[in-house]
């Protein structure tokens, strides 16, 4: 038997364009000698879906591409995800299904049984969980069918599930695994998901197919690794990230390989490949095809402007420099420098003039008050009227140069800096930042050297830098990646050896500025715990406020 995995990359909702694709792949596999071709998980409609699935013509559109699927499986089988209805009153109206397509007619519909609803997850508000399950007989081999997070309750092992679906289809004495995924991108899953697809197989010593999806769905990365591994364990094969592929493989040659091809994986590499495909599916998923941002001179912007000129192009992506009275010389020069190194276009539009008029027209209700946050927040909510002005009048997307550790403790400007129609950086880490600028140059150097190496600074009184504010930034990310993404409380993080005041100072600023967090541009999803729809925080909250 033949199989071939389809890795593709799916639109939510856009139902003849996922067809288009499907269909292409199936003649594509045809080609290969396939005897069945996979697909992904809720590949008809893209996934997640979210609340279109209350849409009653929405899933009509899925049952009538599952009807032209249909028609093409008369000599290929085809596996495939889609929404299916729920025929019982009593429960939710649909199940997550994989559908078995064959000689022209649906042979068998699996539905999903563990459905998630933690971090980005939220199935069990849709899908109604399956309790029924059986093997499917193609040629001569027993298909054990799953779909995703089936394959994560291995031996009952995880607390959130009291059933492993495939211990219940292991009676049958299937021959193999085929499992149906949508799983989202973080800089750990690639090893947790061979991790998990490898415990499966020993437990149950035979061979599984792995079929994941690729692309970005507004903040949601996928980056395919779509995986075969044999009976013993070893990984036969690992798809391409973040790459469409169709690849057909040989299930005898799968049994009989006992030779692993894993390779490394390196965190910064697959961040930065990450964004880029995340940055290039934002834009052409809703039609657009330019951006503007702010170029400051600093590290930060100077990342974003190097990740949308690879992933648009530099000649449709726009900086804007912006210098005020308190914007270093070098600052201006740092920008230029990158523009021309990318070969981008740039303005250069001083904010003076419009603070003068500001400062002018408020003059008379702020007397004599001293210059505090007010004035810096003036200046960065110019350059924000200034970026938005353009994006209005040429039609640019501005991206939001912001990262994690600044978003974390509220470190920006409201209607100003976080302004943004996406924010690239804001599920990176400073110190992460540094290690994509370093990455980035690492054959020439495209960030120039003095962006890197200087102090931070957002530049909005004189001699401003980052640390008069904030905690040197190899502490604080050190802090907020253990509240954040271990969920650890003050105690715990107290325990590890930071001072007592440093630690309380830091989460009460996170907790505090989670007003803004909902206000801001989405986080495009690159960590196990991101800002955005996997972390859900109350704004009136007095948890260590």
């Amino acid at each position: 038997m033949r199989i071939a995995i389809a890795q593709l990359n799916y639109h939510i909702g856009n139902f003849a364009g996922n067809l288009q694709k499907m269909t292409a792949a199936i003649e594509t596999a045809r080609g290969q000698g396939a005897d069945i071709i996979c697909f992904a998980e809720l590949a008809v409609c893209g996934y997640p879906p979210r609340d279109f699935l209350n849409f009653d013509d929405f899933i009509e559109l899925a049952e009538e591409s599952i009807a032209r699927l249909t028609t093409l499986s008369k000599d290929i089988a085809i596996i495939v995800g889609a929404p299916c209805k729920n025929p019982v009153i009593e429960g939710k109206d649909l199940y997550n299904s994989a559908y078995f397509l064959a000689e022209g007619r649906v042979q068998y519909i699996q539905h999903k049984t563990l459905l998630p609803t933690y971090d980005v997850f939220d199935e069990y508000r849709y899908f109604e969980p399956a309790n029924t399950y059986r093997t499917i007989d193609y040629k001569g081999k027993r298909i054990a069918l799953s779909i995703c997070e089936d394959i994560w309750n291995v031996g009952n092992e995880n607390p959130l599930y009291t059933v492993c679906p495939l211990d219940e289809l292991m009676p049958e004495e299937p021959d193999l695994i085929i499992n149906l995924s949508a799983s989202p991108f973080s800089y750990k899953q690639a090893e947790e998901r061979i991790r998990v697809i490898r415990a499966n197989v020993e437990r149950y010593n035979i061979p599984m197919f792995y079929i994941n999806h690729v692309g970005a769905q507004t903040e949601l990365l996928f980056d395919g690794g779509s995986v075969v591994m044999g009976p013993q364990g070893s990984l036969y094969a690992e798809l391409p990230y973040f790459e469409e592929v169709i690849q057909t493989f040989d299930l005898q040659e799968v049994i009989s390989n006992n030779k692993s091809r894993e390779q490394p994986k390196d965190k910064i590499a697959l961040i930065h490949d990450a964004l880029i495909m995340g940055l290039r599916n934002y834009f052409g998923k809703l039609g657009f095809s330019k951006a503007i941002l702010g170029l400051s001179g600093g590290i930060d912007s100077a990342v974003t402007a190097v990740l949308a000129a690879r992933a648009l192009g530099p000649e449709h992506v726009t900086g804007i420099l912006m210098p005020s009275a308190f914007s270093s010389s070098h600052s201006v020069d740092d920008a230029r420098n990158l523009a021309q190194n990318l070969g981008m276009p740039f303005e250069i539009i001083p904010i003076a003039p419009g603070y003068d008029t500001m400062l002018s027209v408020l003059q008379p209700f702020f007397g004599d008050k001293p210059f505090d946050v007010t004035e810096e927040n003036l200046q960065a909510r110019i350059r924000g009227m200034i970026l938005m002005a353009f994006s209005n009048k040429f039609g640019p997307i501005l991206l939001n140069t912001t990262n994690k550790s600044e978003m974390a403790v509220g470190y920006g400007t409201l209607y100003g800096d976080l302004c943004g129609g996406l924010s690239v950086l804001g599920d990176v880490y400073k110190t992460e930042v540094y290690e994509l600028a370093r990455y980035i140059n690492k054959d020439r150097e495209v960030i120039p050297e003095n962006s890197i190496v200087k102090p931070p600074s957002a530049e909005l009184r004189p001699n401003q830098k980052d640390s008069d504010s904030l905690p040197d930034y190899d502490i604080l990310d050190q802090i907020l990646f253990t509240y954040i993404e271990k969920q650890q409380g003050p105690k715990d993080i107290i325990a590890l050896g930071f001072d007592e005041a440093l630690v309380k100072r830091v989460l009460r600023m996170v907790n505090i500025n989670e007003f803004k967090r909902y206000q801001t541009a989405p986080v495009l999803r690159i960590s196990p715990k991101a800002f955005g729809s996997g972390r859900r925080m109350p704004i009136v909250g007095k948890y260590l406020s």
